[in-house]
């Protein structure tokens, strides 16, 4: 299907305004079967640039100061679009749809009506959507710029039957780049029959800069008292929820990511670290609010990333599976190179009646926002 790409700048509007927030875009080659492809690249006036492809929406670079000034990219990914359609492409800052993170057996039901997903998680469980999930697909994109923000809007159609989930899917996603070093993505979906939705963005953040070795260092806080232990094997919620209290999963206050992570215990074995979702703090009078869902300092550089959404949970990846992944300037990323902030809904909801649900019926609007604010000190 041709992909049409709108951009919309306005420049001289914000000349006027004293900002210098801007969008450009140029060609990025074409995929496999000759879709042209454009990247995108969002600034502000306080040294931040953020690099987008309209393929997968994946965020290809977050550029941001260090304590002295001094820029770098913090992102791991890869210079041209031919590594993000490569084998090893390990979803790096890509939109992830319809559903992220895993479903177990592949298989669901809505309304008595049971649904075959692809097993492409060892060939036993669903994961990130399916093996052409959102994030090989080449997006429609509309770029704009104003005194609120550097903004690209992405929208995309997954007709009735995608990866065998029921219902044709309209999504957009914005990112908006904005000021105060904040990177705000807003995800929202409609549907034409009763399916499930669960967006996330999957960034690997290295602060310290890609490729510059492992994130142990890194001191990460999380905002949750709970978390939803898994199986050893497939990593699927075993069910309910389990008290961070007394665990290598308590980061209610910072702890260094390798300070517990080779602890010995079954739930860091069986996932080779963390890779499992926290159960966010949130008013229970109010879930849906945007709340502070953790926060990451890297000592060396000072760089720090605050994440607040508006999501119940946030999968945090310590990287456990990269294996020498060729990235930026041929530079090699390893285990635990890398690691995700994926807010989004629990895994494996639809076959859990007690986790919030990700059901989306026609006439209702899914719509979450996710932002990463940066800092440095």
């Amino acid at each position: 299907m041709k992909k049409t790409i709108h951009i919309i700048l306005a420049c001289a509007a914000l000349a006027a305004t004293g900002l210098a927030q801007s969008v450009n875009e140029s060609d990025w080659g074409k995929t496999k079967d000759g879709t042209p492809v454009k990247l995108f690249t969002l600034k502000n006036d306080k040294g931040m640039a953020v690099e987008i492809t309209n393929y997968g929406g994946r965020i290809v670079k977050i550029v941001v100061p260090d304590r002295d000034g001094k820029p770098g990219d913090v992102v791991l990914g890869f210079d041209s679009l031919a590594g993000y359609e490569g084998p090893d492409h390990s979803y790096f800052g890509a939109i992830i749809g319809r559903y992220g993170n895993r479903i177990a057996d592949g298989e669901f039901s809505i309304d008595g009506k049971t649904y075959n997903l692809p097993k492409n998680d060892g060939g036993v469980n669903h994961i990130h959507g399916g093996p052409s999930g959102f994030d090989g697909r080449v997006w429609d994109a509309e770029a704009s710029a104003s005194p609120k923000g550097a903004v690209l809007k992405l929208n995309l159609v997954s007709p009735d039957g995608d990866q065998g989930y029921p219902g044709t899917l309209k999504v957009a996603v914005t990112y908006t780049l904005d000021n105060s070093n904040t990177l705000t993505v807003n995800y929202k979906a409609t549907a034409d029959k009763p399916t499930v939705c669960n967006l996330t963005n999957h960034s690997y953040f290295n602060l310290a800069g890609e490729g510059r070795g492992s994130v142990a260092n890194h001191e990460v806080t999380i905002n949750a008292d709970k978390f939803t232990p898994v199986s050893k094997k497939y990593l699927i919620p075993t069910g309910g929820l389990k008290d961070v209290e007394g665990t290598p999963f308590d980061f209610r206050k910072p702890r260094q990511v390798g300070s517990r992570i080779e602890a010995d215990d079954a739930q860091l074995q069986g996932a080779r670290g963390y890779d499992h979702n926290w159960a966010l703090n949130k008013d229970p009078k109010n879930p849906k609010a945007m709340t502070f869902a953790a926060r990451v300092y890297e000592p060396v550089s000072g760089r720090e990333m605050t994440v607040y959404t508006t999501e119940p949970g946030v999968q945090f990846y310590a990287g456990n599976f990269l294996k020498g992944v060729k990235g930026k300037g041929g530079k090699q990323y390893f285990f635990r190179y890398g690691m995700c902030f994926e807010t989004q809904h629990y895994p494996d909801s639809p076959n859990n009646e007690d986790f919030p649900s990700t059901i989306l019926r026609p006439g209702e609007t899914y719509d979450t926002t996710t932002a990463f604010r940066f800092g440095a000190y």
